[in-house]
Order: C-alpha cells, then sequence, then structure tokens
C-alpha cells in the first residue's frame, strides 16, 4: 500500500510530516536572496541579517513544532521530522556559492499529490539539497508503492533573479522554478500561484506531469509575492478563506464561483525578531485542517478563530511564536503525505 496518498486539504490526516528549527539561519547575501525576500526594504545586500537566529527563537520554535506533532499524534496520526542538517556549511555549484537555512518548512519542499510526492525545483539556492533531510522518508515511501519524482533541478544562475523590476517577474522564465507552497489541492483542481516562487514555465511543467486527471489552474494579477497559502486557505468542499487585501471581490478564482467565502479579519501581529520579518502579518491564515471539522491554527488569531467557528468549525488553537521571524505557520512547517479520502471533483 503506498503511504503516500492525498488529494485535497481537508481530509481526514493519516500521516505529516512536521519540520524542525534547529540550526535555522538566515543565508548568506546573493541575488537570489536579495531579490525574493529583502529588495523591497533594503537598498543593498549587504544589508541582509545573515547568521544564525537567536538561541532563543529556535528553542521556543522546536517547543511549538513539538507539541504541533504530539498534538497530531494524538489525533491518530504518523508523524515523520526531517534529519538534522548543519546549515552553516557553504556548498554551490560552478556559478554560485552559498549557505544553508533551516528544514523548517516541508511544505516548499515536496508536493505530494495522489500517490506521487513531488520534490519542487524551489526558488532559492540556499534551499538547494534541502530535499536531502527527507531522504529517509522519501525512500519508504518509494518502498511502499509511490511514486517518487524530482522536477528538474534549476540552475538559478544570476539571471535567473531580476531586483525590484519595473514591470514583470522577479524570477526569469528560462526553466522550471517553484516553491512546492506555491500549489494547493482540491480534488480534480490544482490551484498554482504564478510569483516570485513560482515560474510560468514551472506551471507548465507540473501541469504535463500531472497530465489530463487534473485541471492546473494558473493564478496570477492579485498576488505576486511568494507562496499561496497566506492568501487561500482551503477549510473544506464548499468553504475557503481568502485574504482582502490581495483578492479583490472580483478577482476571487472562477473554481470558487460556487463556494462560500470567508473573508479574513484583521490578523494579529505575532512579532519578529529581526528588524525586517520574513513573512507578512498574513502568516496568520496559514493553519491546517486535520479533518473537513478541525484545523489547527495560532492560537493568538482569535479574530480569524471565531470567523471559523461560525462556520460550524472545530479549533484547536496552538502557539507557533515565530511564525513572521522563521516564515511559516502550521501550514507552511507540516506537508500531508497521507489522507482518507479518493479523487473527486469539487467544482
Amino acid at each position: 500500500m503506498s503511504l503516500v496518498e492525498v488529494h485535497n486539504e481537508w481530509d481526514p490526516l493519516e500521516e505529516m510530516i512536521v519540520g524542525i528549527a534547529h540550526g535555522a539561519r538566515v543565508p548568506r547575501p546573493d541575488k537570489g536572496l536579495f531579490a525574493l525576500d529583502y529588495s523591497e526594504h533594503h537598498d543593498a545586500m549587504h544589508e541582509i541579517p545573515s547568521g544564525p537566529y537567536p538561541e532563543q527563537v529556535v528553542a521556543e520554535a522546536e517547543e511549538d513544532l513539538d507539541a504541533f506533532a504530539a498534538f497530531l499524534v494524538g489525533h491518530g496520526v504518523t508523524v515523520r521530522r526531517p534529519r538534522k542538517s548543519y546549515h552553516a556549511e557553504v556548498f554551490g555549484t560552478s556559478d554560485w556559492k552559498t549557505d544553508g537555512e533551516y528544514n523548517y518548512c516541508p511544505r516548499d519542499v515536496l508536493l505530494p499529490i495522489g500517490k506521487t510526492i513531488i520534490e519542487a525545483p524551489m526558488a532559492l539556492r540556499s534551499r538547494y539539497f534541502e530535499p536531502f533531510a527527507y531522504r529517509e522518508h522519501l525512500q519508504a515511501y518509494f518502498a511502499s508503492g509511490a511514486n517518487w519524482i524530482s522536477a528538474p533541478k534549476p540552475q538559478l544562475g544570476d539571471n535567473t533573479y531580476r531586483v525590484n523590476p519595473r514591470e514583470g517577474s522577479i524570477i526569469a522564465n528560462e526553466e522550471p522554478i517553484f516553491d512546492a507552497a506555491n500549489v494547493l489541492r482540491m480534488g480534480r483542481d490544482i490551484l498554482y500561484l504564478e510569483s516570485r516562487s513560482g515560474n510560468r514555465l514551472g506551471y507548465e511543467w507540473l501541469k504535463r506531469v500531472l497530465g489530463d486527471q487534473y485541471r492546473v489552474h494558473a493564478l496570477s494579477g492579485f498576488y505576486d509575492g511568494t507562496h499561496l497559502d497566506t492568501t487561500i486557505t482551503l477549510v473544506r468542499p464548499g468553504l475557503v478563506v481568502l485574504n482582502p487585501e490581495r483578492i479583490g471581490k472580483d478577482q476571487v478564482p472562477e473554481v470558487f464561483k460556487h463556494w462560500d467565502i470567508i473573508w479574513a479579519p484583521d490578523m494579529v501581529d505575532t512579532g519578529y525578531c529581526w528588524s525586517y520579518p520574513r513573512a507578512s502579518i498574513w502568516q496568520g491564515m496559514n493553519f491546517i485542517m486535520v479533518n473537513p471539522a478541525l484545523a489547527v491554527i495560532n492560537d493568538q488569531q482569535v479574530p480569524l478563530i471565531r470567523a471559523l467557528e461560525r462556520h460550524g468549525i472545530d479549533v484547536a488553537p496552538l502557539k507557533m511564536r515565530h511564525a513572521r521571524s522563521l516564515s511559516g505557520g502550521f501550514h507552511c512547517v507540516s506537508v500531508d503525505i497521507r489522507r482518507r479520502g479518493t479523487l473527486e471533483d469539487y467544482r
């Protein structure tokens, strides 16, 4: 039996990978990191606050991740964790050198769809070898009968990145590039955000690989930051949370034409450790569904919790104290490997 099988964001969870904060750091400055994460708020690459995160931030993040994993285990979910890595080690290609970042956000790295798990061709050089932290689990999934594939490894040369372009994308469209968190699954419909962490060729590659069984929708024109899961959060069939700061009422994707929409309330700012956070305040709507009636959400996001409760969703409020510093809420720091359900059409 394949240990990998997931068709949407809400079926009852059976297996999940939860990240770790061990050794987390901001990578050394390079053009890609500056263009994608820092150019809007800093004038030069040398202003990037490279180096290890404060020990207290890492320790508290580890506590929160462990508590999240324990909660899932208590609800019958098999939980795996990535192996620890030494992220200060310098690595690279003949074109560039960098050091690592963390194994905190498996959502960016791995994309399970059906019985296939895909290693994503991520946009940042510092995350080039991050999939290796999950290799033991990928080997087990393959041995169980799952399909294990990797997208083409991008070269990520300096010509890949454009710093503050007046028009067009920050990342070039010369090779497939996307983080797995640019993608959301809703049965036969797959949503793909074109942004600074996912280009058009990434969409074309994914659409071709998945084939006619799926309808892959390229979303653009309303948010070109990075990932999709702080703009759209799927709750259950027929119910979605949308970010009103990024999506206008005339921009709602066609796939939600007959769905009920919760327009996310103002988020509670959970703070950050640097002079500039690595994630926006909308990290607060980055929550995970354990099943169609139970959400795990940052305990400080009370307005959003109440909005979900009004729609009949039970909420487990847990701590995620450093989501803005480390750039990852509960959806980001986990990747659902298996959910109990079948491939359905929710249009």
